[in-house]
């Protein structure tokens, strides 16, 4: 289960994390707040959660809060929450194409999802030491252990099975607008695949009455037949009312449902999943990333649990929706269609689609719509294209080291990609500001994401030196500085995997006080909580043989969304922005940043 952190302990943290951020006179008034906080109201409403976890047994104290936090968000789902991570290339080039690649990912998705629902999918593991446990002697020894034992037998060599509770919202699910909080919606009974293209909504059943999956050849055939259909693109694509403000679209959902598009709906929000097919070609990273993480608006349903996108030359990649599960359901899900459509594909470039009556068995969705309706299509498409423009997406790859050179120096290169993001900002804004490193705790039951505060009194100094005072210290000082950062930044992380943070336990306090009517204690009401909750850098990575790139918005308008992967020999970065801040530059600061870096941990001589 996951822990409830002690009180004291929480709040040492969250002022080690504040500490970087505040002068000496805004630090003193903060930490007055969080001591009257510890011993006073933060003290009962801790053993008031504490309480409530020991009668909730079944579950995590943050399940709930952290579904409403999403939930009850009324801003639109698409750039403030919704991600993306986009597919590998297939190795074999002859396979990138759009109906090949599209008719084996669906295959490879169903077989996914048949596996996974007859209890067939092996269990999500993570191997601290993987020559010992991740063999095939160590599985058939465990598979004999009952299950309310099998766990400890893994920890004993450092295997630790994950949460797997989020996996089942991955198919036939749909984020549903409604005033005041969305609901999640599943329909496991349905068998139809909605695919989008040109604004169109198509259906078609990818498995019998049986629950059987059709023929590879079969799906193909229906997939060339929406692929060759000649439709123009609607007037009014009703695609664009799932990034609208979610109270707007849900007053507008419930127009569409008195309008007699009842039955219409229930096929798209009960869809397997949503397939969408562009016309464009991707040019390079820049134009992938914008194409996955948004698109044109019209051939998106933002809502359903996940997109799964393959645009006209055979790119593939998913969005999916955030409030249902986190990254590491999702990337599961990449990883195992990656493997299974490029190994075991389903049809060659060889393979004839079935002759089937394709027409009787594709049916395309017709929505009734009225002046009303016409008109929020149309102010939901402005408001997009608007936000849309405003966001911009850069990025960079460092090809003088990665994973391998840092290890060999005993640094970890999560805590350097880190030390770059804090070098750069202050390089750029001569200042040190609040930043958010996700952190999975699936270890734990229902757990979701706990946060890493990677901006400490000690990357604050490292930056400070290399980026001020350079000439004034050695290679070794410089060298003690990053060992330094990465002992500590090690620490965060192991906290914080083991929900051992301060940012779940304050928001599950925070979210008590509220539910109780209780007046929000002074502690929350401290611009310097507000402040540090305003997270300008908000960080993300992944590596995974599957997926080529991630990234996200920013989560606040002055914001940076940093998504990075760290390589055995490199490192990607991509960065998204709005106006306010200029995201190329800030690139160029981190690329200087990695760069000083690593010449210190090669030895280099600095400065002068």
């Amino acid at each position: 289960r996951l822990p409830v952190p002690k009180l004291e302990d929480t709040i040492t943290r969250y002022l080690n994390a504040q500490r970087p951020l505040l002068n000496d006179d805004q630090f003193r008034k903060t930490e007055e707040l969080a001591r009257q906080f510890e011993k006073g109201i933060g003290r009962e409403l801790h053993e008031q959660l504490v309480a409530q976890d020991n009668q909730n047994k079944h579950t995590s104290y943050i399940t709930g809060p952290w579904f409403d936090m999403y939930l009850k968000s009324r801003e639109p789902v698409v750039l403030n929450f919704n991600a993306f991570m986009s597919f590998n290339p297939d190795p074999k080039a002859e396979y990138n194409d759009q109906l090949i690649r599209a008719t084996n990912m669906t295959v490879s998705a169903v077989r996914f999802m048949k596996t996974f629902r007859a209890g067939y999918l092996e269990p999500e593991v993570f191997h601290l030491n993987p020559e010992k446990s991740d063999t095939e002697i160590f599985k058939k020894i465990i598979r004999f252990v009952p299950s309310s034992l099998s766990w400890f037998g893994a920890y004993m060599v450092n295997a630790y099975p994950l949460d797997m509770s989020q996996y089942f919202r991955l198919f036939n699910s749909t984020r549903l607008p409604k005033l005041n909080r969305d609901e999640l919606y599943t329909d496991e009974k349905a068998k139809h695949l909605l695919v989008l293209r040109n604004g169109n909504f198509y259906i078609f059943d990818v498995l019998d009455k049986d629950g059987n999956m059709l023929k590879p050849s079969e799906i193909q055939a229906h997939l060339k037949y929406i692929l060759s259909d000649s439709s123009p693109a609607p007037a009014f694509p009703l695609g664009y009312l799932s990034s609208e403000n979610r109270d707007t679209w849900a007053l507008l959902r419930k127009h569409l449902l008195d309008n007699g598009n009842e039955e219409a709906l229930q096929k798209v929000d009960s869809a397997l999943f949503c397939l969408s097919l562009d016309d464009v070609s991707v040019t390079d990273f820049v134009h992938l990333s914008h194409t996955m993480l948004h698109g044109d608006g019209a051939n998106r349903w933002y809502d359903k649990s996940f997109n799964l996108i393959i645009t006209k030359d055979g790119t593939a990649g998913i969005n999916f929706e955030h409030s249902w599960g986190d990254g590491v359901a999702v990337l599961r899900f990449q990883n195992e269609v990656f493997k299974d459509s490029t190994k075991a594909p389903a049809i060659s470039p060889q393979s004839q689609p079935a002759s089937v009556d394709s027409s009787a068995a594709v049916r395309k969705l017709d929505f009734k719509l009225n002046d009303a309706l016409k008109a929020g299509i149309t102010k939901a498409k402005q408001k997009f294209d608007a936000s849309v423009e405003g966001l911009s997406l850069n990025m960079i790859q460092f090809h003088e080291g990665g994973k391998d050179l840092l290890k060999q120096k005993k640094v970890s290169p999560d805590a350097v990609a880190q030390l770059a993001f804090q070098m750069a900002f202050l390089r750029q804004y001569s200042q040190t500001v609040a930043t958010y490193e996700s952190c999975s705790t699936a270890a734990f039951k229902h757990g979701r994401t706990e946060t890493i505060r990677p901006a400490s009194i000690h990357t604050k100094k490292c930056s400070e030196a290399f980026v001020r005072e350079l000439s004034k210290h050695s290679t070794e000082e410089l060298q003690k500085l990053v060992v330094e950062c990465s002992k500590y930044h090690g620490r965060l992380t192991k906290e914080a995997a083991m929900g051992q943070g301060f940012d779940r336990h304050l928001f599950g306090l925070r979210y008590l006080a509220l539910s109780k009517g209780i007046a929000l204690p002074d502690f929350y009401q401290d611009q310097a909580y507000a402040r540090l909750n305003h997270n300008i850098i908000s960080t993300s990575t992944l590596v995974s043989p599957a997926v080529q790139l991630g990234g996200f918005g920013p989560v606040v308008a002055d914001g940076f969304g940093v998504g990075y992967q760290v390589h055995d020999d490199w490192i990607g970065c991509n960065v998204s922005s709005y106006p306010t801040r200029n995201g190329k530059e800030y690139l160029q600061c981190i690329y200087k940043s990695l760069e000083d870096i690593f010449n210190v941990l090669k030895g280099k001589k600095m400065g002068s």
